[in-house]
């Protein structure tokens, strides 16, 4: 019953935002983000002088620091259905969410307009697991017809949150629908996005995406190879010994690109101090892979496609108060994924004799959503409130091949900030947990717990200016 309250309670949040008329004429940019990253230098063809060598052509150089203190009442494991296999790791550890002191991340970013034709970013991200290439691409600039096109690593542009960074989200994590989706660092793929800017009054945006297809929530690739098996079996005189071997995984070679994104975006002008814009996205990966030994000598393979489709929705009004007080916005996503896999479970003994092959065809479906509202109630200072759903469809399998409907899993999240400047920010916020369990029956339970995280973020450099 608290469930269907919980999920209605969600629902009407997101229709109560009500259309409003608009005046303005011709988009000149998407007003839910004015100034993207790409496009902090300054603009070539304004200049008076043509590019040259000196500071003029150098990026613009930012660092933002990430840290926090994070309590958490207890460990809890990512809801079942959510991964495949039985090894799931606990919440804590596989998601960043550490308790104690803890730098999340330091991002070096790098931005500026290579010449009359391109712009260029980069975004390196720093922390205690050493330096990884966030985003490195580039955008084009001249292109006739409102197209463009970007080349490189980047965040994929469906839905509205997965482009985000870390520094830019409105609570100290991201939805569970983003994370439980598309992994802990949402759909960041290597390859190429072509995008259209129709020449309407509305602003419209339309594109699709070639990706290389890595990203292990919807596109986890693996490619043929052996697996190494470690068993502890009963010799001779029955001691167990360690045996240790590789058997063939079996599972297909499929070439990149795997991945293969489109998204529509809709911003009808609803007047001076409002914006609103609609989306939906979907996607489809020829190649979702996975694999899992046990110490019993059983090699467990999952090897097929998926899909998924999903919409967004944000509403943001400036309320011209000081420091962005009166501000409010509301945004909610919806995503829903499909998994349709050839299962083999293949029992190995000895060294390496098979002893038999388990096979089926699997579909697994998962579903995930959130709603979130903040408000600027003083200068400066801004509160907000969240709610996460992830497994309202939950249909998955467990002991060898056997369909199970999975529980739903529920999030509620509030936070507190405070922006001495529009360099730094102090944020705290308090979240309420119940995730489902899997306790191998029909009757499946819910773990809760509560994470309660001090957070502090700080920005040096080039600040871009914030979406509206």
């Amino acid at each position: 019953m608290h469930s269907k309250l919980f999920i209605s309670l969600l629902t009407a949040g997101v229709l109560s935002t009500g259309a409003i008329v608009n005046a303005q004429t011709g988009p000149a940019s998407d007003p839910l983000d004015p100034v993207p990253a790409r496009m902090r230098a300054m603009q070539v063809t304004e200049r008076k002088a043509p590019v040259a060598t000196g500071t003029e052509f150098n990026p613009a150089i930012s660092v933002i620091l990430d840290a926090a203190y994070v309590y958490l009442s207890d460990e809890l494991e990512v809801p079942p259905g959510f991964v495949i296999g039985e090894h799931a790791h606990g919440h804590d550890e596989d998601h960043g969410l550490e308790e104690g002191f803890q730098l999340r991340e330091v991002e070096l970013t790098f931005t500026g307009t290579v010449d009359p034709y391109f712009d260029a970013m980069a975004m390196i991200g720093l922390s205690d697991h050493g330096a990884e290439i966030e985003e490195a691409f580039i955008t084009s600039r001249m292109l006739p017809y409102g197209l463009q096109v970007k080349v490189g690593k980047f965040f994929s542009d469906v839905g509205y949150i997965n482009k985000q960074h870390m520094h830019d989200w409105l609570f100290f994590d991201q939805p569970w629908m983003r994370e439980f989706m598309f992994g802990d660092h949402g759909l960041n793929e290597i390859g190429l996005q072509l995008s259209w800017l129709p020449p309407t009054d509305t602003y419209i945006r339309l594109g699709g995406e070639i990706l290389q297809g890595e990203s292990e929530g919807i596109a986890n690739y693996i490619g043929p190879g052996q697996h190494e098996i470690v068993t502890m079996l009963p010799g001779g005189d029955n001691t167990p010994q360690r045996n240790r071997w590789r058997a063939d995984d079996g599972l297909s070679d499929k070439d990149g690109p795997r991945l293969f994104t489109g998204f529509a975006k809709i911003a009808p002008d609803i007047g001076m101090n409002h914006a609103v814009q609609f989306g939906t996205f979907g996607g489809y990966s020829r190649s979702y892979q996975q694999e899992e030994a046990h110490s019993s000598g059983r090699l467990e393979t999952w090897d097929g496609d998926a899909w998924f489709a999903g919409a967004d929705f944000v509403y943001k009004y400036n309320g011209q108060g000081a420091q962005g007080h009166r501000n409010f916005s509301l945004q909610a996503e919806y995503i829903y994924r499909e998994l349709s896999l050839d299962y083999k479970s293949q029992q190995f003994t000895g060294f390496s004799t098979l002893m038999t092959t388990d096979a089926n065809k699997q579909r697994w479906k998962q579903d995930g959503l959130y709603v979130q509202a903040v408000y600027g109630f003083a200068p400066r200072w801004n509160a907000g409130l969240r709610g996460d759903i992830v497994g309202i469809t939950n249909d998955g399998y467990e002991d060898r091949g056997t369909p199970e409907d999975f529980g739903t899993s529920y999030r509620l999240t509030g936070q507190v900030s405070f922006a001495p400047s529009e360099f730094s920010r102090v944020r705290l916020q308090a979240s309420y947990m119940e995730m489902a369990e899997d306790d191998h029956d029909d009757d499946h339970g819910h773990q809760d717990a509560w994470m309660i995280a001090l957070q502090y973020n700080i920005s040096l450099g080039v600040h871009g200016a914030h979406a509206f």
